[in-house]
């Protein structure tokens, strides 16, 4: 079977989709009565809000959970989303430097490893305060999730990047490699906080996510904490 990514979907609930807004596209289309080409660009054929909500309906009566792209996802929407314990990550012994490996996620793209301080980034109104302060120098931000738009105001000013959810095919990766701004997606991080020295390992060759067969590991960076 081919793939559009070149792999199997990464869960359930990608499959899911997948399949199924394929079927009601082509279940519109057959109504219609019309070819692809007559169809395309008719926007009264096109997926309503409503069709992708008796979608989502469909999907969780099975007692399927959606999988969380970052935190902020089981706050929003609890009912929806599995939990988060079984993922999280396991606080490491420090190494002869002094480090504590405190998480790790998938390199977009290769470049130096970066040491920094540690700034949580989730809301408006953090980046509403950067955007009037100045960002902090040395600023690693650490992203709850994986859209860029709430970041992309003050994106440039950063040093480097973890956000917790998502992929390197992400909003967010896709502007990082633009900009040249070290990132990881799809973190976990435990054990660090606000104000923490951190080092991050960017310099790993970066995550393929095209590739046919990924092998396990390939591109994957820690995080440290500096003690």
């Amino acid at each position: 079977m081919a793939y559009k990514w070149g792999s199997p979907p990464q869960s359930r609930t990608v499959a899911f989709y997948h399949r199924r807004v394929g079927e009601l596209v082509q279940e519109k289309l057959k109504a219609s009565g019309l070819t692809w080409e007559e169809a395309v660009f008719r926007n009264d054929l096109e997926l309503t809000r409503e069709d992708l909500q008796a979608l989502e309906d469909e999907l969780l009566a099975t007692g399927v959970r959606f999988e969380m792209s970052a935190d902020i996802s089981k706050h929003e929407s609890p009912d929806k989303y599995q939990t988060a314990e079984a993922g999280e990550f396991t606080l490491a012994a420090a190494d002869e430097q002094g480090r504590i490996v405190v998480g790790g996620g998938d390199n977009v793209f290769k470049a130096g490893d970066v040491t920094g301080i540690a700034r949580f980034i989730s809301d408006v109104d953090r980046v509403m305060d950067m955007l009037t302060d100045g960002v902090p120098p040395d600023t690693v931000a650490i992203i709850d999730d994986s859209g860029g738009t709430l970041t992309a105001p003050i994106l440039e000013e950063f040093t480097a990047v973890v956000c917790k959810g998502g992929s390197v095919r992400s909003h967010l990766g896709i502007l990082t490699r633009e900009y040249q701004i070290p990132c990881l997606m799809n973190a976990q991080v435990a054990g660090l906080e606000e104000g923490d020295r951190v080092q991050v390992e960017y310099s790993v060759p970066a995550k393929i996510s095209y590739a046919a067969e990924e092998v396990e590991g390939q591109g994957h960076a820690r995080v440290w904490k500096l003690t």
